[in-house]
């Protein structure tokens, strides 16, 4: 009798393998055919409407929607549910469920069938929406027959090609501060700790605080008077509604009693449109002059303002809050010359109604980023009031750069994970002395969670092209850095001196008082 073949444990195990396989095989497969016969029967149109635009029609067909019409008057019929005039529950004939409950059965069938055709045309179509498509749902309906139709107009990013980014030559500022600088942003950080005195001699030089009546012209004719402005003496000042760039340059040496004529460039967004843009003139008559005498540098002071203890500690902080400073400035020069380069490549136009849509979340994008810079409210306000003096232009610029980098991060297959997001918090909440949960909260409430990624994502985009660049290195003068701005809350403008709203619609304090 010839020997039966045992079969080893390692052949049941194969064996059990193998099944196992075809088990699964025969799932998947029986889960795909469920799939396939879920998926709509639709048909897309996509056109372009405008820059950044499209228009999108799906025509749903019609077996889809009778189908599920079918499939809930059936469980209307079989149920105990549906209440019919002289009929018991379960009774009832299909024809008089169908007349009764037609109207609610159409609308639950269609925000079925709108959310199975959306998820569907996520899926199978490659639009990169910038916002929500521009469509109400209540304003369309099931019909009784034939296929069910419905469209929309959608934001889209602009399609464009990258050229070459790696390798690219820069210019890159650099600088080495000196003694004198490094004692400038000292007294810069600690005149909040100091006392506001009068000034003897009364000759106004930066950072002092002048007190001044303003009387404001154009054409040689006078439009607004303000009383007792007080203001400090920086670089640029910025009214709610205008800039004045040489502020501090035409301010130097005034004393009680002068006359000063300064140039205003009021902001694109005033309410007086044929002065959108335009220069009027604001003559300052100086009343007083005052200086912030220092606080004393204490250990208390150091330790509870600035977490150091020394004189000497608090100097290499100072150095190093202008090293983040002058990071700031290499990479705000190195996106420019990158979108510059990119630019030159594809001819760009932004709707207006994009950029206004956009301006609030890339603001705050903006004022994200200088707040990384390691910049204080103070600094950040004035900058702000700046960037709002041409909130379109400014925004245009920013998506540009935004585009970009998104699209480099596509092509490099960058991605952004929650513990990334975590950790960036978790810096911000460091650096701003609060608890990440507080931070956390904040940044949610504002709806800031997607900027914070946003910002990550472009980080990274550009760290990538900053790697591989190569560098022309050239100094950068001291007439070339961006100076302080000092903001008033009163307007240029007679009836437009609401300050610039906060984010979240608070208005702003004055970073002078």
């Amino acid at each position: 009798m010839a020997d039966e073949t045992t079969p080893t444990e390692g052949t049941k195990d194969e064996v059990t393998a193998t099944a196992v396989a075809e088990i699964e095989g025969a799932e998947a497969d029986a889960q795909a055919s469920v799939d396939a016969e879920a998926k709509l029967v639709q048909t897309v149109e996509i056109k372009d409407v405008g820059p950044c635009k499209k228009h999108v029609k799906v025509t749903v067909d019609r077996g889809a929607i009778d189908k599920r019409f079918n499939e809930k008057f059936t469980e209307l019929t079989r149920s105990d549910q549906p209440q019919v005039r002289g009929f018991r529950p379960g009774k009832a004939p299909r024809k008089m469920i169908e007349k009764q409950y037609y109207e609610s059965v159409a609308e639950e069938i269609k925000s079925q069938v709108l959310m199975a055709s959306l998820e569907q045309l996520a899926e199978d179509q490659t639009i990169a929406p910038l916002s929500p498509p521009e469509f109400d749902p209540t304003k369309v309906d099931i019909p009784k027959e034939g296929p069910f139709i419905y469209e929309f107009d959608i934001e889209v990013r602009p399609e464009f090609e990258l050229p070459a980014y790696k390798g690219i030559k820069l210019r890159r500022p650099i600088h080495v501060y000196s003694t004198d600088e490094v004692e400038a942003e000292k007294k810069r950080l600690l005149e909040p700790y100091g006392q506001v005195v009068p000034k003897e001699p009364a000759v106004a030089a930066l950072f002092d605080t002048i007190t001044a009546d303003v009387t404001i012209s154009f054409k040689d004719k006078e439009i607004n008077k303000l009383s007792e402005v007080q203001v400090k003496v920086e670089p640029q000042l910025a009214l709610s509604d205008g800039i004045a760039a040489d502020f501090g340059e035409k301010m130097a040496g005034a004393t009680p009693g002068d006359v000063r004529v300064i140039d205003i460039t009021l902001s694109q967004e005033t309410t007086v449109e044929q002065l959108r843009g335009q220069k009027v003139q604001a003559t300052f008559t100086i009343k007083d002059v005052k200086t912030t005498r220092p606080p004393e540098l204490t250990q208390e002071l150091l330790e509870e303002s600035f977490g150091v203890s020394t004189s000497e500690a608090f100097t290499e902080l100072v150095q190093a809050v202008l090293e983040r400073r002058l990071e700031y400035t290499q990479r705000r020069s190195a996106r420019e010359q990158v979108l510059a380069t990119i630019a030159a490549a594809a001819a760009w136009e932004l709707p207006q109604d994009m950029l206004r849509k956009q301006a609030r979340k890339t603001l705050a994008r903006k004022m994200m980023e200088m707040r990384n810079s390691g910049m204080d409210d103070d600094q950040i306000q004035g900058r702000r009031r700046i960037l709002e003096q041409d909130v379109l232009k400014n925004t245009a610029d920013a998506l540009k750069e935004h585009f970009v980098l998104q699209k480099v991060a596509e092509v490099e297959k960058i991605e952004i994970e929650e513990e990334d997001i975590d950790a960036e918090i978790d810096r911000i909440a460091e650096q701003s002395g609060e608890s990440f949960r507080k931070v956390k909260a904040r940044l949610e409430k504002e709806d800031l969670i997607e900027a914070v990624a946003a910002d990550l994502l472009e980080r990274k985009a550009l760290d990538l092209i900053i790697a591989n660049a190569t560098y022309e290195d050239y100094e950068l003068k001291a007439s070339e850095q961006q100076g302080e701005v000092a903001t008033v809350e009163q307007a240029a403008l007679p009836g437009s001196s609401e300050p610039a709203p906060a984010e979240g619609g608070e208005p702003k304090t004055d970073s002078t008082s």
